[in-house]
């Protein structure tokens, strides 16, 4: 594959996440084109003027939509994030029903105008409505997936920084599983530097501050979403953030490595059901799922958030 020329991105949704996915792609360049649709004419009008008159400082990317699915025509890559939105208190599984009607008109028509692009769903629960896509599509695992743990990967990485005073960047860890409630870290895998992270306290020359407890870090990462819903009603900036770095990584078929979610094949025994594991997204989308050790408790609660998913989708009839 290759990076795509003049490529053009498609935002599904002009709600708080579709604008701010719309705005992060602007501001990072992350496509040639991005156009924003939604059902609500005045809204979507409304959002591309105000992030038109900003394009002049956010590079050379044009922005167009409206209420007209025309608009994604064309399109390389579908961003979706379309749907009923997480009410305080409320789950992430909570919306499948209401969202998975929404799937059911929206893809394929989605799938007439952009027939060749790749599909990834913001909309949660995105685990579930990635299943319900592909099979209501009938496109390949690898073109239509969602956005998973990356997010969640980013606020682990965030807050072990934040308690071992170094820079995010330098934090290598990853949230695997669901997006949601029963989702994890991969703590046989983190680092910080080259250090793994279970011998970081051995690892330093001075005193410094400890990480804490592993548990509660990992509530933490769990549980910020509805911190941050209890609180202003939504979560938007940093999703999309993340999701215009996983539109970078198809449109510029950079070959990165991210925990994304798609529909697995015999993953840890796991099949037919969607998870985030690290991948290799390209500009086929999901190029492949990288099959690394888990230790006995990381597999035990692989096997728990492969059933959390399974249950659900057995429940909508998937």
């Amino acid at each position: 594959m290759a990076v795509i020329e003049n490529s053009k991105l498609s935002v599904i949704g002009a709600g708080a996440v579709g604008a701010s996915v719309a705005l992060s792609a602007l501001v990072r360049g992350s496509a040639r084109e991005v156009a924003l649709y939604d059902i609500d004419r005045k809204k979507a009008e409304a959002e591309v003027l105000d992030l038109a008159h900003g394009t002049l400082f956010a590079g050379s990317s044009t922005i167009a939509g409206g209420d007209d699915l025309d608009v994604v025509t064309g399109s390389n890559m579908v961003i979706i994030t379309a749907g009923a939105k997480q009410r305080p208190g409320q789950t992430r599984l909570d919306l499948a029903g209401a969202n998975i009607n929404i799937m059911k008109s929206l893809m394929p028509q989605l799938l007439d105008r952009a027939p060749d692009a790749v599909y990834m769903l913001v909309t949660n629960p995105c685990d579930v409505l990635t299943v319900a896509a592909q099979k209501i599509t009938g496109l390949p695992s690898s073109r239509v997936f969602s956005s998973g743990t990356v997010l969640d990967s980013s606020r682990l990485r965030w807050l072990i920084a934040q308690r071992a005073d170094v820079a995010s960047s330098s934090v290598h860890a990853m949230i695997v599983g669901e997006h949601g409630d029963s989702e994890f870290p991969l703590w046989s895998h983190a680092t910080i530097g080259p250090v793994p992270i279970r011998d970081w306290a051995d690892a330093q020359s001075a005193v410094k501050p400890e990480l804490g407890d592993f548990d509660a870090i990992a509530d933490e990462v769990r549980t910020a979403a509805y911190q941050i819903i209890e609180g202003k009603g939504a979560t938007n900036h940093a999703i999309g953030l993340s999701a215009a770095r996983i539109a970078e990584a198809v449109l510029d078929d950079q070959r990165a490595v991210l925990p994304v979610s798609s529909v697995l094949d015999d993953y840890l025994g796991e099949s037919g059901v969607a998870l985030s594991v690290p991948s290799i997204v390209d500009s086929s989308g999901v190029a492949d799922v990288l099959r690394i050790p888990f230790d006995d408790d990381e597999a035990a609660k692989f096997a728990a958030s492969a059933k959390v998913i399974r249950d659900s989708l057995q429940t909508l009839g998937f």
